[in-house]
């Protein structure tokens, strides 16, 4: 079965969807679906792309089948975000995206499984999941985050900071060795600047041996030296 075909139920169901409502938003017909949903048809491009975002994953995330946890992985956000990273509590959205990275492939090193799912790109300012800027749009839409944006001389910078009215919520996602690790992490880049941070995960052999836009497999951090993971 193609790998893909696993999780399209699961997760139509999840949103107690029909087929027939899913074959309308992929535009296809109910049989044509029921296909595709028991793997007897592949998806096309424009479908995948249609049923990502129906979903809210990244297409690579769907016709790989590896689905992330997006929701563990907003928590994740919410976790770093109340480490004190900063003084006045803003991360900007770049180091925020590297710390996120470290911390899923640092727990890959050590327990061979990522911690959100989520699957990295290799893109010009580093390895980004395609659902990263999508969770911190849905953060800031239900009022957890502020994205700040900043103009300097030289760039745009957008600094991200938990809202007061969310300080309270509890985070149960994320397990006590998860967030210990995370605070390692969280410890040993507070007091760096983005472009450290940036430089460090770019020399990192993941990042390294991939093409560009390729999605980076998690396996090449076991062949990292132990002191570079994080």
């Amino acid at each position: 079965m193609i790998k893909y075909m696993e999780k399209i139920k699961e997760f139509r169901l999840k949103k107690g969807l029909s087929q027939e409502q899913v074959a309308q938003v992929i535009g296809v017909s109910r049989p044509t679906y029921t296909a595709i949903e028991v793997g007897k048809q592949k998806l096309n491009i424009e479908e995948a792309q249609k049923l990502a975002n129906l979903f809210s994953i990244g297409v690579d995330e769907l016709l790989s089948g590896a689905i992330p946890n997006i929701e563990k992985y907003k928590h994740m956000i919410l976790t770093y975000l109340r480490m004190n990273l900063s003084k006045d509590g803003k991360v900007p959205k770049t180091k925020l995206a590297k710390l996120l990275y470290l911390a899923d492939f640092a727990w890959f090193y050590e327990n061979l499984e990522s911690m959100s799912g989520m699957q990295y790109r290799k893109i010009a300012y580093g390895p980004v999941p395609d659902s990263f800027f999508r969770a911190l749009d849905e953060l800031e839409e239900s009022g957890k985050i502020i994205i700040d944006h900043k103009s300097t001389e030289s760039k745009d910078m957008f600094l991200i900071s938990e809202s007061e009215s969310n300080k309270n919520e509890k985070i149960q996602t994320l397990s006590k060795e998860e967030n210990s690790l995370m605070k390692k992490i969280a410890e040993k880049w507070k007091n760096k600047n983005t472009n450290e941070i940036v430089n460090f995960t770019h020399n990192q052999l993941p990042y390294f041996l991939c093409r560009d836009d390729e999605i980076i497999p998690y396996e090449l951090i076991t062949q990292e030296d132990a002191d570079l993971v994080y």
